[in-house]
């Protein structure tokens, strides 16, 4: 399988500018779940750099998964956490016992994402050479 670190990275990059746009036009459960494709993105095309399977879409779980002599700080852990958080009930009304998601996201939920989306594809671009 050819590596395609540059195209994974590509797009979590563009993710992040569109949950950047849902934010500012308020679609704040949009945000979120984007960023999360951002950072899931971006873990991905660390994995393809250093040729290694990803499976699964728990950010923080994939940030353990990396080999040991990648030191993945805690406080990123901690950031991925979060977006794991926003991967399933920003986009299916089930996710609570009645409304739809736009009803449970706030601007400050897609600001965090944003900002943690943000902070693990610049990690994961540091790694990438």
């Amino acid at each position: 399988m050819p590596e395609r670190s540059g195209d994974w990275l590509a797009q979590a990059i563009r993710d992040l500018e569109k949950a950047n746009m849902d934010r500012k036009w308020k679609y704040y459960e949009w945000a979120c779940f984007t960023s999360q494709q951002a950072a899931e993105k971006a873990v991905k095309a660390l994995f393809q750099y250093i040729h290694a399977d990803a499976w699964g879409h728990s950010v923080s779980k994939l940030l353990k998964e990396l080999p040991s002599e990648i030191v993945v700080l805690e406080e990123l852990i901690e950031e991925a956490i979060l977006l794991d958080r926003f991967y399933i009930p920003t986009r299916y009304p089930n996710g609570f016992d009645l409304g739809v998601p736009k009803d449970y996201f706030t601007r400050k939920d897609a600001e965090r994402a944003c900002n943690a989306a943000e902070e693990i594809i610049e990690f994961c671009k540091s790694k990438i050479h």
